[in-house]
């Protein structure tokens, strides 16, 4: 039976397996270094679960809620081991617990932020071998739940603290309402600058993007 397990601690035994993972599902651009994973994971705002089978970590998800704009964002969802039912039990648990977050704060969230890797756009990823996290699988499968394409060039800079543009994702939003096309460019602005305010190296392309955001009113939300 798989258990639903936070980490607030890298001192949490589970905090070593489930660094170990991400480094095998993600390109090191991606992953936050062991010890600085420190202090966010100090902080109340930042939830990271993950999903034991036994002793063994088979998948994890880090999520947040931001009441003032109503908007949740999914940092990752990794899956460990195929064929355990990993990825319905960590969406399942991670909705009940935003929406316990929304009903505490007395909001009503209108959306779900997500990078999303496009695997048409680059010549080759080398995930670890887990199928259900090949980044075709993985971008279907989040087409499904019902996840949009925002419409801009989207770029976001390297968690490795090098400052560099990485573009082979897209920034996806999860409405709450299904009939959605567009949503508010400075949501949008509001939300990247305060996400990535823990990154101090921030590349031209990155701020370049933020400054064209400020220029429009609405983003069309495109199929994914």
């Amino acid at each position: 039976m798989l258990t639903y397990h936070r980490i607030t601690s890298i001192e949490d035994t589970y905090f070593k397996p489930l660094h170990e993972l991400l480094g095998t599902i993600f390109p090191p651009e991606e992953v936050l270094a062991y010890e600085l994973w420190r202090e966010p994971l100090l902080d109340a705002s930042i939830h990271v679960y993950v999903a034991i089978l036994g002793d063994e970590v088979v998948g994890s998800t880090e999520y947040r809620y931001y009441p003032e704009l109503k908007v949740a964002m999914t940092d990752f969802t990794i899956i460990g081991k195929p064929s355990l039912g990993v990825g319905r039990f960590l969406m399942r648990n991670r909705e009940k617990d935003l929406q316990r977050l929304a009903i505490e704060s007395g909001t009503t969230p209108i959306g779900m932020f997500a990078e999303i890797y496009d695997p048409y756009r680059t010549a080759e990823h080398e995930f670890g071998g887990v199928s259900p996290m090949n980044p075709f699988v993985r971008r279907e499968v989040l087409s499904h739940i019902g996840y949009k394409k925002v419409d801009l060039q989207y770029v976001h800079p390297s968690w490795d603290h090098e400052g560099q543009a990485v573009s082979e994702l897209d920034l996806g939003f999860l409405p709450q309402d299904e009939e959605l096309t567009h949503i508010d460019a400075a949501l949008i602005v509001t939300f990247l600058e305060g996400y990535y305010s823990a990154l101090p190296n921030k590349p031209v392309e990155w701020l370049a993007m933020i400054e064209r955001l400020k220029t429009k009113d609405q983003i069309e939300l495109l199929p994914l």
